[in-house]
C-alpha cells in the first residue's frame, strides 16, 4: 500500500522541474559544506589511527609508508628504465632526467613503448605475468638499442595496494583492477620482477624503487613545483599520498625528516565509518562488486563506479514512472551499459543534453526533453558528490599537513592525474572551488600531473640516487668529527701527560696547571654571613651568602645582576673596577648593609696566576674582554683601589677564585665526595685536588685544560673547519682544546661546516647567502634548540629562515646532524679529559677504585639536551675504574666564593 502511495505521490510531481524532482530524490547525495567538513574529520581520524602502530591492523585507512624520504629539489639527473604496470596494459620507458640534448624545458624526456597484457595473465600465475613484463623490457632494450651489458637504474610503478618496508622491496596486500594473479599475495613484488629479469637473461638491470602511481604522480609534479607535498588519483581508481612527518609513522623507526604516505584511502568507511552517507545504490553497487564491503570510499568516488551508479539511479526513477514514462529496456537493466565516459558526456557543456538524448536511445529508451534533463542532473549529482568526497578526504590531509607544521596557514600543490578528473568537463573545477571554501586559510595550487606514473617512478629513482651520492658526501665530510675510542683514549693520554707536566716547575706547558691556594674542601660547619663577587662574561653578579646551622636550608643568598656595558669592558682597567665598584656600593644599599664590614670571595672567571688565596695577576683577557693596564696586574688590588677610591664602603676580599674552583666547592658543600669542578659552558675548564707533600696536603689545581694542543699534540683530530675557527679568533693557536669543546666555538665550527657542504652543493641547493658567511652568526645556543625534541626540524627552519636560508626538510635534516656531531665531538672530548683527571686522581691516591663527584656548571652541560650524558658515558667508558657521580652546580661560582671565604677564616680560626 505504501508503493502505492509513493508512486502516485512522484506521478503528482511529473509536471514540476525535472531537476528539483532528481533534487528531491537524490537529496542523500546532496552533501552540504557541514556534512563535508564532518566527512572530512572522520578521514582524520582514520588516518591517525592508521599511522599508529597499535590500530594500524585495524585501520580502514591503511596509510601505508613508502620509504620515498624527499621530493625533487630539481637537481635530479640521469638515465632510467621505467615500468608501469597498473592496469591490462603496461608500458617500458626510458627516462632521461637532464641529460642530453634537445630536453625540452622541464628537464625530462621519455621514450616509450606500451605491451598489452594477455587476459589469461590477469588471472594466472604470478611468475608468468612477471615473465612477460620481463621478456617485454627485453624488447624494448633491443628495440632502441640499449646498451645491454650496462648496469640500468630502474624504476618500478605497482599500483596496487603494498606494504613497504624500503624504497625497493614491496609486498602485495591485495589485487584490484580485475587482476587475480595467483602466486604474489604477501610476496615482494620486486623480487619477483628482479627474478624474472634472471630467468629472462642478457639484461644488467638494478631495481632502486618501487612505487604506487599516486605517489609517482606527486613527484611529477614536485619537480615542477617544490611545493608539490600531496598525490590524487581520480580515474578509474582513486588514492592520496602526501609526506608526512617521520616521526608520526609509526610504523617505520626514525623521527627525522618526512615520508610520503600512501592512504589507500579508498577503504575509508569499510568498517562503517560512512553509514549514514552510504544510499540504497551504493549498497547495490557494492553488493554486486567482487569485492563486497571493501574500498567502500573508491566505489563513492571512482571512474569504475560513477557510470554504473547513475545507471541504477535511472532504473530506480524509471521504475517509479518517473523517467520515459515507466518504460524500462533490458538495456537500462544491463550492468555496466552507463559508462564513466558517457557520465562526462552528458555533463558537456554545449552539447550535454545532445549526448545524453543518444546515450538513452542506445539504451533502447525514447526519453523527451524533460528526461534528458532529469538523467543530465543525475549525472550532475552523482559526479559532483565524487569531487566533493575527494575534497572532503583531500581537507584532512591537508589539515594533518598544516598540523604538522604548526602553521596556521599553508601553502601548497597537489599532484593530480586520473581519466576522471582530466576528461570530465567540471569536476577539476567543483574539486577546487569546494576545497577553497572548506579551508580557506588554504593556498592550494592543483597541477595537472605529465605522464604521471611512469615519469614519477623515475624521479624517485632519480632523488634515491640524489640522495645516496650527497649522503656518501656528507658521510665524509662528518667523518673526522666522528672520534673512536681508540682516538678518545690518545686524547686521555695526551690530557695526562699535559697534566703531569703542567705540575713540572721548570719548562712551559700548554696546560697551566694553576695552583688556587685553595687547601680544603667544605665539610658543611661553615657559618655566617659572606658578600660574593662573580665577574665571568657580560655580567657581574653581586651575593649575600649565609650559612646556617641545621640540614635544612643550611644556605640563603640573595644578588643583584649588573650589566657590563661593553665599553667598559674594552675601556681601562681603571674605569672597568670603578664600574665593579659602583655595583658593589648599590648592592650594599639594596641589601641594608652598607655600614657592615663582610669578608667577600671574589670569582674572576680569567686565566690568572695566584701567588695567594687573594692574590692573582690576570694572564690574559677572554670572552670578549679588552680593558688596558690589567693583564699582569693584580686584580684583586685593582678592585680594592676602586673600593678606596668611592670611599662609602669597607669589604676584605678574602679568596680570589677561578668560577671552576667556585663550582667544586659549592658541590662539596652538598656532597663531600667532590673533588672535581668543571665548567662546560662559554668557556671549558676544570680543576681538582691534587696530592702534595707526601700525600699529607691538598691543594685545588686549577688546571686551564683549554691549552691542550697549543703544542700541536691535537693535530690528528683537528679538522679543517676546527683550524678556520682559530684562524679567525682572537687568539690563533690558543686555547686549542677549548675551541673544540666550548659554546664559544661550537656554533662556529658549524658554521664553517654548512658553509663547506653549501659552496659543494650539498645544501641550500648550492646558495650561499651573505649571512652564512658572517662569523659569529650560528651561535651555540642554537646547537641546543636544533637538537633539542622531536620538532626539531620546524626550529631548523626557522633558524635557516633567519640566517636567510631557504631551505628545505633534507637541508634540515643535514643541519641537525652537523650540529650533532660538533656537540658530539665536544662531549666525548671532555669525557676523555675528564677520565684523564679521575684516573690520576685514583693513582695519586692509591687506589684500585675510586668513587668521586665532579661538580659541574655552565650552559651547555645544562642546556643541552645530549651533552651530559655523551660526557658522562665517555668519562665511564674511558675510566672503568672510576664511579664518577656528575653533579650540576647551583650558584656555583658565587656561592663557592663565599664557602671558600669561609673555609679560609674557619682554618684561620676566625
Amino acid at each position: 500500500m505504501l508503493a502505492v502511495h509513493l508512486v502516485s505521490f512522484y506521478f503528482s510531481k511529473l509536471q514540476e522541474d525535472p531537476t528539483k524532482k532528481v533534487d528531491r530524490f537524490l537529496h542523500a547525495m546532496r552533501l552540504g559544506d557541514d556534512q563535508l567538513r564532518d566527512i572530512s574529520a572522520r578521514f582524520l581520524a582514520e588516518m591517525k589511527k592508521g599511522l599508529s602502530s597499535e590500530s594500524n591492523a585495524a585501520a580502514a585507512v591503511k596509510m601505508l609508508p613508502t620509504h620515498v624520504r624527499s621530493t625533487p629539489d630539481g637537481s635530479e639527473k640521469g638515465q632510467f628504465l621505467a615500468l608501469d604496470l597498473g592496469g591490462s596494459k603496461f608500458k617500458v620507458l626510458q627516462v632521461k632526467v637532464r641529460e642530453g640534448m634537445g630536453i625540452r624545458k622541464g628537464g625530462v624526456g621519455m621514450e616509450e613503448k606500451t605491451y598489452p597484457i594477455p587476459k589469461e595473465l590477469l588471472n594466472g600465475k604470478g611468475s608468468e605475468l612477471f615473465d612477460h613484463v620481463a621478456e617485454s623490457l627485453k624488447d624494448f632494450l633491443q628495440e632502441r638499442n640499449i646498451d645491454m651489458e650496462k648496469k640500468h637504474p630502474l624504476a618500478f610503478t605497482f599500483s596496487f595496494p603494498c606494504g613497504h618496508t624500503k624504497l625497493d622491496q614491496g609486498f602485495l596486500l591485495n589485487w584490484s583492477k580485475r587482476f587475480r594473479v595467483r602466486g604474489l599475495q604477501d610476496k615482494d613484488v620486486v623480487q619477483a620482477l628482479r627474478d624474472a629479469v634472471d630467468r629472462a637473461g642478457g639484461m644488467d638491470v638494478e631495481v632502486l624503487a618501487m612505487v604506487n602511481d599516486t605517489v609517482a604522480t606527486m613527484m611529477t609534479c614536485g619537480f615542477d613545483d617544490k611545493h608539490c607535498d600531496v598525490g590524487v588519483i581520480i580515474g578509474t581508481g582513486t588514492n592520496a599520498c602526501y609526506m608526512e612527518a617521520l616521526r608520526n609513522v609509526d610504523l617505520v623507526e626514525g623521527d627525522e625528516g618526512r615520508m610520503c604516505v600512501n592512504t589507500e584511502w579508498g577503504g575509508f568507511g569499510d568498517d562503517g565509518t560512512l553509514k549514514d552517507f552510504i544510499t540504497e545504490f551504493d549498497q547495490n553497487v557494492d553488493a554486486a562488486s567482487n569485492n563486497q564491503g571493501k574500498q567502500i570510499f573508491e566505489k563513492m568516488i571512482s571512474g569504475m563506479y560513477l557510470g554504473e551508479i547513475v545507471r541504477l539511479v535511472i532504473l530506480k526513477m524509471a521504475n517509479l514512472g518517473l523517467l520515459f514514462d515507466g518504460h524500462v529496456s533490458d538495456a537500462l537493466r544491463t550492468k555496466g551499459k552507463i559508462t564513466t565516459a558517457d557520465v562526462a558526456a552528458m555533463e558537456e557543456y554545449k552539447t550535454g543534453l545532445k549526448n545524453t538524448k543518444n546515450i538513452l536511445v542506445g539504451l533502447d529508451l525514447t526519453p523527451s526533453q524533460d528526461d534528458c534533463i532529469a538523467v543530465q542532473h543525475v549525472s550532475t549529482i552523482v559526479s559532483f558528490r565524487s569531487s566533493n568526497l575527494v575534497a572532503a578526504g583531500l581537507v584532512a590531509i591537508l589539515t594533518r599537513i598544516k598540523e604538522n607544521r604548526k602553521s596556521r596557514t599553508l601553502t601548497i600543490t597537489v599532484g593530480v592525474d586520473g581519466t576522471v578528473y582530466k576528461t570530465h568537463p567540471q569536476y577539476a573545477k567543483r574539486l577546487h572551488k569546494v576545497v577553497r571554501r572548506l579551508l580557506p586559510e588554504c593556498q592550494v595550487r592543483f597541477l595537472l600531473s605529465d605522464s604521471g606514473s611512469s615519469k614519477g617512478a623515475a624521479l624517485v629513482t632519480a632523488v634515491a640516487q640524489r640522495l645516496a651520492t650527497r649522503r656518501k658526501q656528507v658521510d665524509e665530510t662528518l667523518c673526522p668529527f666522528r672520534l673512536s675510542q681508540e682516538q678518545l683514549l690518545l686524547v686521555k693520554s695526551r690530557m695526562r701527560a699535559g697534566l703531569e707536566a703542567g705540575l713540572e716547575s721548570e719548562g712551559p706547558s700548554a696546560i697551566k696547571m694553576l695552583p688556587s691556594f685553595v687547601y680544603h674542601t667544605p665539610d658543611g660547619t661553615e657559618r655566617g654571613k659572606y658578600l660574593a663577587l662573580d665577574l665571568g662574561g657580560t655580567n657581574f653578579r653581586a651575593m649575600l651568602v649565609k650559612f646556617r646551622k641545621g640540614l635544612q636550608q643550611s644556605t640563603r643568598l640573595y644578588h643583584k645582576i649588573y650589566t657590563v656595558p661593553p665599553e667598559i669592558m674594552q675601556g681601562t682597567g681603571e674605569e672597568l673596577f670603578d664600574h665593579l665598584a659602583e655595583c658593589i656600593s648599590d648592592f650594599l644599599d639594596y641589601m641594608g648593609i652598607k655600614k657592615a664590614r663582610l669578608p667577600a670571595g671574589f670569582t674572576f672567571s680569567f686565566p690568572c696566576e695566584q701567588t695567594a688565596l687573594d692574590t692573582g695577576s690576570l694572564v690574559s683577557w677572554t670572552k670578549g674582554y679588552k680593558a688596558t693596564d690589567c693583564e699582569g696586574h693584580n686584580v684583586v688590588e685593582m678592585l680594592r683601589e676602586a673600593i678606596k677610591r668611592r670611599n662609602d664602603f669597607d669589604l676584605d676580599i678574602e679568596a680570589f677564585v677561578n668560577d671552576t674552583v667556585g663550582t667544586m666547592m659549592s658541590c662539596a658543600y652538598e656532597d663531600p665526595q667532590c673533588g672535581v669542578g668543571l665548567i662546560a659552558g662559554t668557556g671549558s675548564n676544570v680543576c681538582y685536588m691534587e696530592e702534595r707533600d707526601a700525600k699529607t696536603q691538598r691543594m685545588c689545581i686549577n688546571t686551564e685544560w683549554g691549552g691542550l694542543g697549543d703544542d700541536g699534540s691535537l693535530d690528528d683530530i683537528i679538522t679543517p673547519f676546527d683550524v678556520e675557527v682559530n684562524r679567525n679568533s682572537v687568539n690563533p693557536g690558543k686555547q686549542r682544546f677549548e675551541k673544540l669543546t666550548s659554546g664559544m666555538y661550537l656554533g662556529e665550527v658549524v658554521r664553517q661546516v654548512l658553509l663547506d657542504l653549501t659552496r659543494g652543493g650539498l645544501l641550500f641547493r648550492g646558495h650561499v647567502t651573505e649571512a652564512l658567511k658572517t662569523p659569529g652568526i650560528f651561535e651555540t645556543k642554537y646547537l641546543s634548540q636544533i637538537e633539542s625534541d622531536r620538532l626539531a626540524l620546524l626550529q631548523v627552519r626557522c633558524i635557516l629562515q633567519q640566517l636567510g636560508l631557504d631551505s628545505n626538510c633534507d637541508d634540515s635534516i643535514i643541519v641537525k646532524e652537523v650540529c650533532g656531531v660538533v656537540s658530539r665531538r665536544a662531549a666525548q672530548l671532555c669525557g676523555a679529559g675528564m677520565a684523564a683527571v679521575v684516573d690520576k686522581i685514583r693513582e695519586n691516591r692509591g687506589l684500585d677504585h675510586l668513587d668521586i663527584t665532579v661538580g659541574v656548571d655552565g650552559a651547555l652541560y645544562k642546556l643541552h639536551p645530549h651533552f651530559s650524558q655523551i660526557l658522562e658515558e665517555t668519562t665511564r667508558l674511558l675510566a672503568p675504574q672510576c664511579d664518577v657521580t656528575f653533579m650540576p652546580s647551583e650558584e656555583g661560582s658565587g656561592k663557592g666564593a663565599a664557602l671558600i671565604t669561609a673555609v679560609a677564616l674557619q682554618k684561620q680560626g676566625m
